[in-house]
């Protein structure tokens, strides 16, 4: 089921203020903190331990991660990707493992998505038991809360989620003030930055 983040004025009017910022960022200085994000996450202990790595497909101007999929799957990561599914209660994520980037088709807000083979099932507790998600988002603060684009998709995802949940950024992307969010907002433990690895704080105390 969908959030009204949309409706939340507070949330839009930071939405749109990082959504300028990341905008103004240069090519270059995109390449060169988005290589640091990588190098750090690739050295993160829940990283290394984990099975699976569930990542995303970027909409707009989420953290990128074709590289991080890609280098995943060379080491011999299982690597899963998100499907927006009809579900009883409305659309709902789920997870299907894949082995390249090849073969995704366009789905919800045009964001590309993997094709189940016939008969395939989304990973299940077993899988999700021995995995690390990546939580998209524009701007995180430091207990974890995010804002994202305002579907509201990945909370009801991450209410259930046992793993360690992981969000990408670039340091401008981490809000120094604590961010508005709802009963159903669901933190991330860890934010990944070009400066450093942030534990949420409630994760650290």
């Amino acid at each position: 089921m969908a959030s009204s983040y949309g409706e939340d004025a507070s949330k839009s009017a930071l939405r749109e203020s990082y959504l300028r910022a990341s905008k103004g960022l240069t090519p270059r200085y995109r390449k060169r903190v988005d290589r640091e994000v990588r190098l750090h996450l690739r050295t993160l202990p829940e990283y290394l331990r984990a099975d699976w790595l569930l990542a995303y497909v970027p909409f707009e101007d989420e953290f990128p991660t074709r590289d991080i999929v890609t280098r995943a799957l060379a080491d011999g990561k299982q690597v899963a990707l998100p499907r927006c599914e009809q579900g009883v209660r409305g659309s709902r994520l789920s997870f299907y493992g894949v082995d390249s980037l090849e073969g995704l088709v366009a789905g919800t807000r045009g964001v590309l998505e993997p094709v189940p083979a016939e008969g395939e099932l989304p990973l299940g507790p077993d899988e999700l038991g021995r995995s690390i998600c990546l939580v998209p988002g524009l701007v995180f603060d430091a207990e974890g809360y995010r804002i994202g684009y305002g579907a509201g998709y990945y909370d009801d995802f991450l209410a259930g989620y046992p793993g360690l949940k992981v969000g990408l950024a670039r340091t401008m992307q981490i809000s120094g003030n604590p961010l508005p969010h709802d009963d159903h907002d669901v933190p991330v433990d860890v934010i990944v930055s070009d400066g450093a690895v942030w534990r949420a704080r409630r994760v650290a105390d």
